[in-house]
């Protein structure tokens, strides 16, 4: 069973969310009882404000990268048991924070992926070259790391004592392989469960363009050969 006295904590990293940082905020269990941090990663619009309002802790990263604002997110945490990562878009749908966290406080996995490939999606939300981009990664990830993977997908949860061993560095979006891959090295327990995946709100930075995912795609597979190296 869940434990109700389990501490576990959201990190949520935005750039120029405003349109969707309440809903996710709003839709997070409260029985979960989760501290929410949304790491501001040099909005322009209210994102910060907006996150205020709904009772989130907001927290300040001016350098730009996902991996940047999400180890800004990590500094800012007072030893949790369960750290969980959610995107400030509304893709992902916060009801399932329970689902995502209860293999970790259970003792049945150390690291949880949502993944979007093994859940229903809606049209248009993970375009070809993003679903092929996940095919490959994965691939990657099964040969040099002995790590069936489907998904490097961003709702994800792992225990705090398993997150400290891996030495998380990434700023920028090597940062979902990295974890992956020095889980594997580490000998975590890693789990996937399906999840849906929504049409995000407002503006895609990366998967919405082709160019933007191609680049990301090419950090991906450089970090995948560069932590080869890398041991616990």
């Amino acid at each position: 069973m869940t434990s109700p006295q389990a501490r576990i904590a959201v990190i949520i990293p935005a750039l120029n969310e405003e349109q969707s940082i309440g809903r996710v905020l709003e839709a997070i269990p409260g029985e979960l009882e989760a501290e929410a941090v949304v790491v501001d990663n040099g909005s322009t619009d209210r994102t910060a404000e907006i996150a205020e309002a709904y009772g989130a802790r907001v927290v300040k990263e001016p350098r730009r990268g996902y991996g940047a604002a999400c180890l800004a997110g990590l500094a800012a945490l007072s030893e949790p048991e369960v750290v969980a990562f959610l995107d400030a878009d509304f893709s992902d749908d916060p009801a399932l924070l329970p689902e995502l966290v209860r293999p970790i406080l259970d003792d049945r996995a150390d690291l949880v992926i949502g993944s979007r490939m093994r859940g229903e999606r809606e049209p248009g939300a993970l375009p070809p070259h993003s679903r092929f981009g996940n095919w490959l990664a994965g691939r990657i990830l099964t040969l040099l790391y002995g790590q069936p993977t489907s998904d490097l997908g961003p709702f994800r949860a792992i225990r705090w004592s398993a997150l400290k061993r891996l030495r998380m560095s990434d700023p920028g979006f090597g940062w979902t392989m990295e974890m992956q891959a020095k889980a594997a090295r580490a000998g975590l327990r890693t789990v996937e469960i399906p999840v849906p995946y929504r049409r995000r709100i407002g503006k895609s930075k990366i998967t919405g363009c082709v160019a933007a995912s191609c680049k990301a795609g090419a950090v991906i597979l450089w970090t995948a050969v560069r932590l080869l190296r890398w041991r616990p």
